[in-house]
C-alpha cells in the first residue's frame, strides 16, 4: 500500500465542498466511476447528478473513482496499491456495486484499466458471487452497449434519474434475500430501461454477419429507453465543488434533448424529446450558486434554443456572477447572449456549421446557413470578442471535392470579413472525420476511407497555409477509426477491446482486431443494408426505424426536415 497515495487522495477530498461521507458498514457501498481523470470527470454534470441521487437515499453510500494520472498509474502498479475512492480511500473491489458513467468510446480502454487497478475481474463471466455488480450508463451504453457486454452485468438505457432508483431497490432486495447472481440479473432485467446482456444470445452467419438476437428465458424482447418527462422534478447542477476541473464552473442544466434533426447527431436522436427547465427553477439554482462565486456554466444541447435565454442572461449577470455556455446555435443566438458572454470574459466564440457548402448542410439537415455564421461573428466582434472557432466534419455521406473547397472558401471569406471589421484575432478550424453512429439516419453509412480524409485535410491545410490568422486543427484519424468501430461494433469487438487494453491500450487495438480475426475494413468501410440486423437492435430508443430510413432518403434528395414542434408525431418518440 502506498500511504502517500492515500494521503494525497484525502487531501484532494478535503479541498472539495459538498461531498458525502458516511460511516463504514451502515449503507450499501456504490462506486461511481468516471473513466478519465478527476480533472475531466469533475466537469461531467452527469456524475454530479447520479452522485447526489444515490447519496440522498438512506441506504446507499456512493463514492467516486477516477482514472489516475499517468504518473500515479505507475505508482499504483509498482506498489500494488488497489485503486481507491476519493471519499474514504477504500479499494474499488470492496464495493457492492460499481457504476461507470461513460460518455466517449475512447474511454472504454480506461474502464478496463480502472478495473485492473481496482483488482476487479474484467469479464463478467469471471466474477464470483462475492465480486461487485458492474453497471454502465451514459450516452455510449445507451446507444450501443455491445462492445462492453463482456464486461458489465447491466446497462442503464436512457436517463438515470428514472432508472437508477428502481435498480438500487432490486439490488437491495437481493442483498436482504441473498439471491444468487443469476436471479439478481433476471430481476434487474425487469426494470424498465435496464439491459442485461447475458440474457440475450447473438447468432452470426458463416460470414460473420449478425443474423439474430434472442432473449433467454423471460428477458424482455426489447429494452426501451427511459427519460425524464418533467426536468423541474430533477434539479441538475454542480454538487461537489472543486477548483481542479477542466471547466471551473458551477454547472446548471437548462434543457435536455434536441429536436433539430441533424442527421449525423446521435444525441439529437436518442435524447428526444426536447425539454426545457422552467426559468424560475434555473434562477433558484443560480441563487444557490451565489455563495460559491463561481462562473455559471449553462449546460444543454444548444443554449441559444432555450426560450428565455435573454432573461436568464440578465438574471445571472444581475447577481454579479459571470457565465459560460456549453454550446449555442448560430441560427438562434441573440445579441443579449453574446454580450453576456463577452461581459463574462469569453475570448472565443465557437460555431458549428459542420460543413462548408449549402449542399452538405442540406444533406445533414444542419439548418445553419452561411449568413448565420457571418452574423454570429459580427455579433461577437461588436461585443469585443476577437477569436472564432468553427467545428467542421469531413468524410460526410455524399461529400465531394467541391464541398472540401467550400470549407476553404468559407474560411477565407470569414477571415477577410474579420479584417474588414478591424478584428485581428484568429479563426480556428477544428476538423473531425465523420463517424457514423447508431440510431441516426447515417447508421448504415460507411466511414470515409483513410486516404480520402488525409488528402482532404492536406488540401485544406495547403490552401489556408498563407493565411496567418487561420489555424487548422485535425482530430487523429486513427482515433476516429477506433471510435467508429466501437460505436457500431458487436460483441466480438469487445473481445478485441479487452485484449488491446491488456496489451497496452488503444494503440494496440488494430493488432488486437487481427488477433481476434476481425476485419477493420468490415466494421469501417462496409455500407450496411437497411434490412440488416444491427448489434443494437434489442434497444428501443422510441425513434422508429422507418423514420430513420426516410431521413436517410431525404438526405440524398437534399430535403429539409423541420425541427420538433408541439403536436408532432413523425419520429415515434412522442
Amino acid at each position: 500500500m502506498d500511504w502517500a497515495l492515500k494521503k494525497e487522495m484525502k487531501e484532494r477530498r478535503d479541498k472539495e465542498r459538498g461531498f458525502f461521507l458516511f460511516p463504514a458498514g451502515t449503507r450499501m457501498r456504490v462506486a461511481l466511476a468516471y473513466p478519465n481523470s478527476y480533472f475531466v470527470g469533475m466537469s461531467n454534470l452527469g456524475m454530479h447528478i447520479i452522485y447526489d441521487l444515490l447519496n440522498k437515499r438512506d441506504d446507499v453510500a456512493c463514492e467516486r473513482f477516477f482514472l489516475p494520472d499517468r504518473r500515479d498509474i505507475s505508482r499504483y502498479e509498482n506498489t500494488k496499491t488497489p485503486l481507491i475512492s476519493v471519499e474514504s480511500q477504500t479499494p474499488l473491489y470492496e464495493f457492492d456495486v460499481i457504476a461507470f458513467a461513460i460518455s466517449f468510446e475512447m474511454d472504454y480502454f480506461h474502464v478496463i484499466k480502472m478495473l485492473q487497478l481496482g483488482r476487479v475481474p474484467v469479464k463478467a463471466e469471471e466474477r464470483k458471487a462475492s465480486d461487485p455488480i458492474l453497471i454502465a450508463g451514459g450516452p455510449c451504453p445507451t446507444f450501443n452497449p455491445e462492445p462492453l457486454s463482456a464486461i458489465f452485468d447491466a446497462f442503464v438505457i436512457g436517463e438515470g434519474e428514472v432508472i437508477v432508483p428502481q435498480m438500487m431497490d432490486v439490488i437491495q432486495m437481493s442483498r436482504v434475500e441473498s439471491w444468487p447472481r443469476q436471479k439478481l440479473l433476471e430481476e434487474l432485467a425487469k426494470v424498465p430501461g435496464v439491459y442485461v446482456p447475458r440474457l440475450y444470445h447473438h447468432e452470426y452467419d458463416p460470414d460473420g454477419k449478425l443474423i439474430s438476437i434472442t432473449p433467454v428465458g423471460k428477458a424482455p424482447s426489447h429494452v426501451s429507453r427511459q427519460w425524464v418527462k418533467d426536468l423541474d422534478e430533477y434539479p441538475a447542477h454542480t454538487v461537489v465543488l472543486t477548483d481542479d476541473t477542466e471547466f471551473n464552473f458551477y454547472l446548471i442544466e437548462t434543457a435536455r434533448g434536441c429536436g433539430r434533426q441533424c442527421r449525423f447527431c446521435m444525441a439529437g436522436y436518442c435524447f428526444r424529446r426536447p425539454r426545457n427547465r422552467s426559468l424560475s427553477v434555473i434562477e433558484q439554482e443560480v441563487r444557490e450558486a451565489l455563495p460559491y462565486q463561481k462562473k455559471i456554466g449553462l449546460m444543454g444541447a444548444a443554449i441559444s434554443d432555450y426560450p428565455e435565454i435573454d432573461a436568464l442572461c440578465k438574471n445571472i449577470l444581475g447577481t454579479g456572477l459571470s457565465m459560460s455556455v456549453a454550446s449555442f446555435r448560430a441560427d438562434s443566438v441573440t445579441e443579449e447572449l453574446v454580450e453576456s458572454l463577452a461581459a463574462s470574459g469569453l475570448k472565443t466564440i465557437t460555431i458549428a456549421p459542420e460543413a462548408g457548402s449549402a449542399r452538405m448542410r442540406a444533406i445533414i439537415n444542419k439548418g445553419i446557413e452561411e449568413h448565420h455564421v457571418f452574423e454570429t461573428m459580427h455579433l461577437g466582434i461588436r461585443a469585443g470578442i476577437r477569436n472564432f472557432k468553427l467545428y467542421i466534419m469531413i468524410g460526410l455521406p455524399g461529400e465531394e471535392v467541391a464541398d472540401i473547397d467550400a470549407i476553404i472558401d468559407m474560411a477565407e471569406r470569414l477571415e477577410a470579413d474579420m479584417l474588414r471589421l478591424g478584428c485581428r484575432g484568429t479563426l480556428t478550424l477544428s476538423i473531425n472525420p465523420f463517424v457514423p453512429k447508431p440510431f441516426t439516419p447515417f447508421q448504415w453509412e460507411p466511414m470515409a476511407q483513410k486516404r480520402y480524409i488525409e488528402s482532404s485535410i492536406e488540401r485544406i491545410k495547403r490552401a489556408l497555409k498563407k493565411h496567418k490568422r487561420i489555424l487548422v486543427h485535425m482530430e487523429s484519424i486513427k482515433e476516429a477509426n477506433i471510435q467508429a468501430i466501437l460505436a457500431r461494433g458487436d460483441r466480438r469487438v469487445g473481445e478485441a477491446l479487452i485484449l488491446a487494453a491488456r496489451q497496452g491500450g488503444s494503440k494496440m487495438f488494430r493488432r488486437a482486431m487481427k488477433e481476434c480475426r476481425l476485419s477493420e475494413e468490415e466494421y469501417l468501410y462496409r455500407e450496411r443494408e437497411e434490412t440488416e440486423h444491427l448489434p443494437w437492435a434489442i434497444l428501443d430508443q422510441g425513434v422508429t426505424n422507418g423514420f430513420l430510413v426516410q431521413e436517410r432518403e431525404k438526405a440524398f434528395r437534399l430535403e429539409k426536415t423541420l425541427a420538433c414542434f408541439e403536436g408532432c408525431h413523425r419520429c415515434g418518440v412522442c
